[in-house]
């Protein structure tokens, strides 16, 4: 009868020893890494990623040393006493390295429909430019 409980499953009457004092070192949520599509344009970079079940409200976006995190906190959004739970939902964290040629306070960020588009603006500098030459 043993042989025919799933291997997941803890068998009834059995007590597995846990340690008390254990220090946590990670946090206890877990996170997904979304999906992102990155393009270039001649004085920008577009990213937009997929957070499907994130609200503006559960959206983080910031940079800081150099480093783009995006941070989203998924919400069910289902209201009643839970039945039953076959899926949990996941909130997605990325990070990127950002280049110096990136304009950090002229970033932009929306959110439609599940996907957050952000704008990378150029600094002045590192845009490509025609240079004039003069005849004499």
């Amino acid at each position: 009868m043993a042989q025919d409980i799933e291997k997941t499953v803890q068998e009834p009457g059995t007590d597995v020893a846990r340690p008390k004092d254990r220090e946590l070192t990670r946090q206890q949520e877990r996170y997904a890494s979304p999906p992102v599509d990155i393009y270039e344009k001649q004085d920008a970079l577009t990213v937009l990623a997929d957070l499907p079940g994130v609200a503006a409200a559960g959206l983080s976006v910031h940079v800081e040393q150099g480093v783009l995190t995006i941070e989203g906190k998924v919400d069910a959004g289902a209201s009643g006493d839970l039945l039953l739970q076959e899926f949990d939902l996941t909130s997605f964290y990325r990070q990127f390295r950002i280049a110096e040629t990136i304009d950090t306070e002229k970033i932009s960020a929306a959110l439609h429909h599940g996907v957050l588009h952000l704008t990378l603006p150029k600094v002045e500098k590192a845009k490509p430019r025609q240079i004039p030459v003069v005849a004499s």
